[in-house]
């Protein structure tokens, strides 16, 4: 299996944790669950972002067959896209999207010449020296997508990225980002609590309630009498 999390464990105020699931690779899997179930906690300790609690069964989290659970969060091969797109304000689009590579110390012209590709990938033309505060939300998704992407990480966290666009945006890019996960073929886990969303963008549902895995299975298996 191409990802696995072994034993994720945490507790914090009344939420408790206990997890294990795995996906295979080239897939999209949606994690859903109510409000407070622990989806975006999960994401956050695959990232690297918050550590497990004490527990007497160590949490493995596995990636292309390396345990990078000890890890720092830069250096295991993984891409995250937030809710808010975390767009740095003071640079341009361009810059914005090449931020990874340059932090590869790979030079500003091939960053440039590559960042432009994904400008158009991302149907973003002409906004290379536009800074982020005159785009529109959908569009400042796109950029934080192609931020993430230009990277080539081997896995990519999505925390709820289109929540707070409108609902038609919010179709549109789920469709946009199933068909570059195709077309790319990365390896990708999203948190959402729209079941619809889940069915459109995913080859596989894991149901979380009170921090445990409930049901996983296809998105034609998934029933709303589950939640």
């Amino acid at each position: 299996m191409y990802f696995k999390a072994e034993n994720l464990y945490k507790t914090w105020d009344n939420i408790k944790i206990e997890l294990s699931f795995e996906c295979e690779k080239g897939s999209m899997t949606s994690i859903v669950g109510p409000s407070g179930s622990g989806k975006s906690t999960v994401l956050r300790i695959i990232a690297g972002l918050e550590s497990c609690s004490p527990s007497d069964k160590k949490a493995r989290i596995i990636l292309n067959g390396k345990d990078i659970t000890d890890i720092p969060p830069g250096k295991r091969g993984i891409g995250m896209v937030f809710q808010n797109h975390s767009l740095f304000s003071h640079m341009t689009v361009e810059d914005n999207i090449a931020y990874g590579l340059r932090c590869r110390h790979i030079s500003r012209k091939t960053g440039r010449k590559t960042a432009g590709e994904y400008l158009s990938r991302f149907n973003l033309e002409g906004f290379a020296k536009r800074l982020p505060d005159t785009l529109s939300g959908g569009e400042a998704q796109r950029v934080s997508l192609a931020r993430t992407l230009i990277i080539n990480p081997e896995l990519v966290l999505f925390d709820e990225p289109l929540s707070a666009l409108d609902a038609p945006l919010r179709k549109k890019l789920a469709e946009e980002i199933r068909q570059l996960q195709k077309d790319t073929g990365f390896t990708g886990i999203m948190v959402t609590h729209d079941l619809e969303e889940a069915k459109r963008i995913s080859d596989r549902i894991i149901l979380i309630k009170n921090g445990s895995l409930k049901w996983a299975g296809s998105p034609e298996e998934f029933k709303e009498d589950l939640l």
